[in-house]
Formats: C-alpha cells, sequence, structure tokens
C-alpha cells in the first residue's frame, strides 16, 4: 500500500487484512479440488475454525470499538458516516455467509452443490470488503481516532484472542517475507516475540492446518 498514515500505526491492520485475504485464496483452491471432497477438508482441518475465528475477532472489534467511536466524532459529516454505514454493512453479510458454508458443510445431500457458490461469495464480499476498508476507511480513521482509542480497539482484539494467541501469531505472519515478519514482530515485547519464534511458529506448522483429519489423527 502506499497510503501514507501520520497518526495511527496500520502495520497490524494491513497484516490481519493480508492474512485473510491469504485463507480466502487456500479456501477457493480447496473448493475447487477434484481429488478430495472439500468438504471433508473445511469440516476437519483446523484452518476453517481458525479463519472464522479470526476474522470474527478482528470484526467484532472494530463494530464495538472503532465505528461507534468514529461516529460519535462525525456527527453531522453526512459522507463520512455514509462510510461508516457501508462499512458495517459489509461486516453484516458476513456472518451469515459463515453460517451458511457451515451449514453446507453439514448437508449431505445439496451441500456440495451449495458449497462453491458460498465459498465463492465469501472470497467476492470479504476481499471487496477489505478493499474498500483499506481504500477509504483506514484513512479517516487516521485522522479520528486518537491513540488512546486505537490502542483500545488493538487491546480488545488481544482480548478477544485470549489464550489462541499461540496460534494467532503465526497464522497472521504464515506465509510472508522474513522482512516483514521481522517489522511485525519487532515491535512486539520480548517475552511475546521469544514465545513465536522459540514456540509457536513449530507448534502452528506441525498443525498444518489446510490438511484434513482422518480419524486416526482425531483420536
Amino acid at each position: 500500500m502506499s497510503q501514507e498514515f501520520k497518526n495511527l500505526d496500520m502495520t497490524m491492520m494491513f497484516a490481519i487484512h493480508d492474512a485473510l485475504r491469504r485463507e480466502l485464496e487456500r479456501i477457493a483452491r480447496i473448493t475447487v479440488r477434484v481429488d478430495e471432497d472439500p468438504r471433508h477438508v473445511l469440516s476437519t482441518a483446523v484452518g476453517w475454525e481458525l479463519f472464522k475465528k479470526f476474522l470474527t475477532v478482528h470484526h467484532t472489534s472494530e463494530d464495538d470499538m472503532v465505528w461507534p467511536v468514529m461516529e460519535a466524532a462525525l456527527v453531522g459529516k453526512d459522507a463520512e458516516l455514509a462510510l461508516l454505514a457501508d462499512m458495517e454493512a459489509e461486516h453484516g453479510v458476513i456472518d451469515p455467509l459463515l453460517a451458511d458454508i457451515d451449514a453446507a458443510l453439514a448437508d449431505r445431500d445439496s451441500g456440495p452443490e451449495r458449497l462453491t457458490g458460498l465459498t465463492d461469495t465469501l472470497y467476492t464480499r470479504l476481499g471487496g470488503h477489505l478493499d474498500h476498508e483499506e481504500r477509504d476507511a483506514l484513512a479517516l480513521m487516521d485522522i479520528t481516532l486518537s491513540q488512546e482509542q486505537w490502542q483500545a480497539f488493538s487491546a480488545e482484539q488481544r482480548t478477544r484472542i485470549g489464550d489462541d494467541s499461540s496460534r494467532y501469531l503465526p497464522w497472521l505472519l504464515d506465509d510472508i517475507g522474513a522482512a516483514k515478519v521481522a517489522n511485525i514482530i519487532g515491535k512486539m515485547p520480548a517475552p511475546l516475540r521469544n514465545a513465536y519464534e522459540n514456540d509457536w511458529r513449530k507448534a502452528y506448522e506441525d498443525l498444518d492446518i489446510w490438511t484434513p483429519k482422518t480419524a486416526s489423527t482425531t483420536r
């Protein structure tokens, strides 16, 4: 991104967006596979559960800690408020899509026919939302939110992630270049950085998150 932000550090915002796009690409590839039932992959591999959890954490944190604060600060500014309404509306279509995909995964009869269309819609809607937010909403965040408010948003995400931090951080940094990884973890406290480098990364790699589980591996 060529945007410059004068007030807020958007490093983690772009990192989560990039991670979500990466997973959307993986899900799209899975649903067009002919060598294995995509329903089996999505319903047994840990990748789908992580994707849903971390996406939901990100969006609900924005819904609770970003959009209402900005709306209060932008009273009377119709164009800006309309943009925020668009952000909330775009969020509003994602949860039902996730639920519909889960329903298709459990549907032995019409699930296979429904799944590809649903994941295509998720790819389009979520990808479009991320692009829209980066193109228009991040700049508005940068000039509207204070450092304290931005930190409160970040803290809310950490709280919602909770004990899953050991999977969240390596998931966030999965399949990105060493320079970007170094930039992101270089801003973190030493204990967190050490945990990632010494323990969490290897444990995450061992999960092999998009490999479906067999009966022998789930016992």
